[in-house]
C-alpha cells in the first residue's frame, strides 16, 4: 500500500508540489516561531531606536535604489568577517528593520559597521560619483539624489504605519517629520541612514569586557 501510494505521489506533479510546500511549512514554522519568543531576537540592544525621519527616509532611498544587490548588512562569526569589519551581526541591532538588510550578497563590501568610518563629505563624493575616492570602484553613481527632495508626507505616513506595527514612535516623533526633512535631499538622507549603521553594535573592547565578566 505505502509502495502503491509513493509511486502515485511521483506520478503527480501537482500532489507532490503541495506536499513539499506543507513540509516546508511545517519546517519553517518550527524553526521560525521559537526566535519570536526569544528575548534576544526581539528586544533592541542599548541605544537602539526606531529609525529618525530622516535616517529612515535614507533607508527607504537605499532598499528603493536596490544597494541590498550589492551590500549585505550582516557580519558572521567567523574571524576573518570580524577582523575586517567588527563585531558580528546581533539580532537586536534589527528590531526595528522592516525589512532588514542582512543578506549575503557582497560586490561592495558589508555595511554593518560603516556608520561613521568616514566622513559626510566623503559620502557625498562616492555617491556622486564612486570613482573619485574609490578609483576601481563599479558602483553606479547616484547623482541625481542630490536634486530629489524628501517627500515629507510620504515619510509620515511612514512613520504613523510602523508605530501601528509595535515601534515606539511618539506623537511628538510623528509631527516632527516635516520639520526634520525641511530643506534636505535623499542624498542627505542616504548619508544620514549609512552613518547610522552600527552605531550601537558592540565594540571589540566592550565584547571582551562582557566575556571577562562572565568567567
Amino acid at each position: 500500500m505505502s509502495e502503491y501510494f509513493h509511486a502515485k505521489i511521483e506520478k503527480n506533479v501537482g500532489l507532490m508540489a503541495v506536499l513539499i510546500a506543507v513540509a516546508i511549512s511545517f519546517g519553517g514554522l518550527a524553526e521560525i516561531v521559537p526566535l519570536m519568543y526569544q528575548a534576544e531576537t526581539i528586544r533592541p540592544l542599548p541605544g537602539v531606536k526606531p529609525y529618525p525621519p530622516l535616517e529612515l527616509a535614507g533607508r527607504d532611498v537605499y532598499v528603493r535604489e536596490g544597494c541590498y544587490n550589492c551590500h549585505s548588512q550582516m557580519i558572521r562569526t567567523l574571524r576573518f568577517e570580524t577582523e575586517r569589519y567588527g563585531h558580528y551581526s546581533l539580532a537586536g541591532e534589527s528590531v526595528y528593520d522592516r525589512p532588514f538588510q542582512w543578506g549575503s550578497k557582497r560586490t561592495g563590501p558589508d555595511l554593518a559597521r560603516v556608520g561613521g568610518r568616514y566622513s559626510d563629505d566623503w559620502h557625498r563624493v562616492h555617491l556622486m560619483n564612486p570613482r573619485d575616492v574609490v578609483p576601481e570602484s563599479n558602483m553606479p553613481a547616484y547623482a541625481w539624489l542630490a536634486d530629489a527632495p524628501l517627500d515629507a508626507a510620504s515619510v509620515q505616513r511612514h512613520v504613523e504605519t510602523l508605530r501601528r506595527l509595535g515601534d515606539p514612535y511618539s506623537d511628538d516623533d510623528v509631527a516632527g517629520v516635516r520639520a526634520a526633512l525641511e530643506g534636505k535631499t535623499e542624498l542627505d538622507a542616504v548619508i544620514a541612514y549609512l552613518q547610522a549603521l552600527g552605531k550601537h553594535a558592540p565594540t571589540r573592547d566592550t565584547a571582551a569586557a562582557t566575556a571577562g565578566g562572565g568567567q
